[in-house]
């Protein structure tokens, strides 16, 4: 019997020392590993921080590059509409104008663009400053807005037929 207990020590012995020293490498190896994540949350960080620089960066060259289209097509579209109201005074194409004429006419988003050949949704970017028209459209538009709410009903049943 003393022999089986020398025995079981000895195993309890050795079992403890092999989980001890394994203890201590792994707590070498996990260090080594903490190290290499702490570098890498610092490294995504600061990619993150360089994204969001240059995301705001492109949306402000988007917009300054917009501005100069929105005015040239404005441009285009004031020297090739015909002039109204007051002498010397050239009808431009804005969202506001386009917004307040459709009111005036009555008509719904939906048959706004009927009238000028366009989906509701280029309708709406246009009235909510999304979008602009092509260029090419806008003297089109601006006849097309002109239009008494009779003339305007005429051609959408017109169309419709």
């Amino acid at each position: 019997m003393p022999y089986d207990g020398a025995m079981t020590t000895f195993a309890d012995s050795l079992k403890r020392e092999i989980a001890r020293v394994a203890r201590k490498e792994l707590r070498d190896e996990i260090g080594a590993l903490r190290k290499t994540t702490l570098a890498q949350r610092s490294d995504i960080a600061a990619l993150k921080k360089q994204i969001k620089a240059l995301q705001s960066q492109v949306n402000r060259l988007g917009k300054a590059r917009a501005e100069p289209v929105r005015q040239a097509s404005a441009v285009t579209a004031a020297s090739v509409a015909p002039p109204r109201g007051k002498p010397g005074r050239k009808v431009v194409f804005t969202a506001e104008r386009l917004k307040t004429q459709r009111a005036r006419l009555g008509l719904t988003q939906e048959q706004m663009a009927q009238l000028l050949g366009v989906s509701s949704l280029s309708i709406w970017k246009w009235e909510t400053g999304g979008a602009v028209p092509r260029a090419s459209r806008v003297p089109q538009i601006l006849q097309r807005l002109a239009l008494g709410k009779r003339e305007a009903l005429a051609l959408l049943t017109a169309q419709g037929a």
